[in-house]
């Protein structure tokens, strides 16, 4: 009898072990498999919350299959206690394990809402945006000049959310002087940003920012990022570039990104410029005028004056041969390899069309008509 029992028993641990064995494979297979999610998702992950609260939210949102698994599969995997706060974009079909993945290893907040801080050639701007997770694109719900009276009661009630993101974003152009002003009114970073970087030497970019962040460690990454842009630049220069010097490409490449924001242009702007030096003629461009007056300093906000174009200054390139001595902004990517690879054309003159564009030319008599038409295109413009 003693026999027979201990082998019913064994065959009922056989079993049970199989089934045991059975119910982890499809568990296994639950927890890597796709996901139910047909809809994506924002995934909101507030301070203090837990693996058994975000797995019931996973569950009620369709995310899961089975809050239960998820929590035992957290644990199994030893991430129980790694939960991160913030905003995670859940894509449809997302298995468990992904999803998993992205609540504990932590980092950018992927969806939710964002104050962006706009530094712009003429202005600073927020703007309060919201990524639509079915779309993907994000919906405006705030912009407003920074240091207005009028603030959005929204802007200051995300302010103090915890689970907004923050960015600063460069337009191309912008001077040093700019980013750093822009950077002291940004209320939610901290310190001094201490020495103004050198002109031309931050990359236009969108940086994420978090509350308390020094200001002079967001400048030191747009340094780097800057570098990394002119050491591939230069690397990439044609036989045909007129710079003989990372230094001199910057300077150029500056010019170029104040000269025209139309994309299709530079290598013709690049042309203009690359021509000019080849040929010993001064680069005559209004920009580099503006910033002997300015230094770099806020927008001149009006037209120069004739004693202005005159003026002997380090930049005033009507005067002066070849380069200024420094950049006059902080140019991007595009304007870098366009300063060393020039599109290869006969210009020598350029001047606005009128269309936001500008008309090239080849001759000083081609380029005497361009003007004229501009100039009556200015009259009509007054006129109306």
């Amino acid at each position: 009898m003693w026999r027979s029992l201990a082998s019913n028993m064994l065959t009922v641990l056989v079993v049970l072990l199989f089934l045991l064995g059975g119910v982890i494979l499809w568990g296994k297979s639950q927890y890597t498999a796709q996901g139910p999610l047909e809809t994506a998702i924002c995934l909101q992950v507030r301070p203090g919350s837990n693996m058994t609260r975000v797995s019931a939210e996973l569950e009620q949102q369709g995310a899961v299959s089975s809050g239960v698994l998820f929590r035992v599969s957290a644990k199994y995997t030893e991430k129980s206690n790694q939960l991160k706060a913030g905003s995670f974009l859940v894509r449809p079909g997302t298995s468990m394990e992904r999803i998993l993945d992205q609540i504990t290893i932590g980092g950018a907040s992927t969806c939710g809402t964002e104050v962006v801080y706009r530094v712009g050639v003429t202005r600073l701007r927020a703007e309060v945006r919201e990524l639509d997770p079915v779309s993907g694109k994000f919906v405006e719900r705030a912009d407003f000049e920074l240091g207005a009276d009028d603030v959005p009661a929204i802007f200051t009630e995300l302010k103090s959310a915890t689970d907004t993101r923050f960015r600063v974003a460069l337009a191309e152009g912008v001077t040093s002087w700019q980013v750093v002003n822009a950077l002291q009114n940004i209320d939610i970073l901290s310190g001094d940003p201490g020495e103004r970087p050198a002109e031309g030497m931050l990359a236009p970019d969108s940086y994420e920012i978090v509350k308390g962040q020094s200001r002079d460690e967001i400048l030191a990454q747009m340094q780097d990022r800057q570098e990394l842009l002119i050491a591939a630049a230069w690397e990439n220069r044609s036989e045909d570039a007129a710079v003989e010097t990372p230094e001199e490409m910057l300077i150029l490449a500056s010019i170029i990104e104040k000269e025209t924001g139309i994309a299709e242009e530079r290598g013709q702007v690049a042309s203009v410029f690359t021509n000019r030096l080849n040929r010993g003629m001064r680069l005559q461009t209004d920009p580099t005028v503006i910033y002997g007056v300015t230094k770099g300093e806020g927008v001149l906000g009006r037209g120069l004056r004739q004693s202005e174009l005159r003026k002997v200054t380090p930049w005033n390139t009507y005067v002066i041969e070849g380069l200024p001595p420094t950049p006059i902004a902080n140019p991007g990517r595009a304007s870098l390899l366009a300063a060393v690879n020039p599109t290869e054309t006969d210009f020598l003159f350029f001047v606005a069309d009128g269309s936001g564009g500008h008309a090239f030319a080849e001759t000083l008599q081609q380029h005497n008509r361009n003007v004229v038409k501009w100039r009556e295109i200015e009259a009509q413009r007054n006129n109306n």
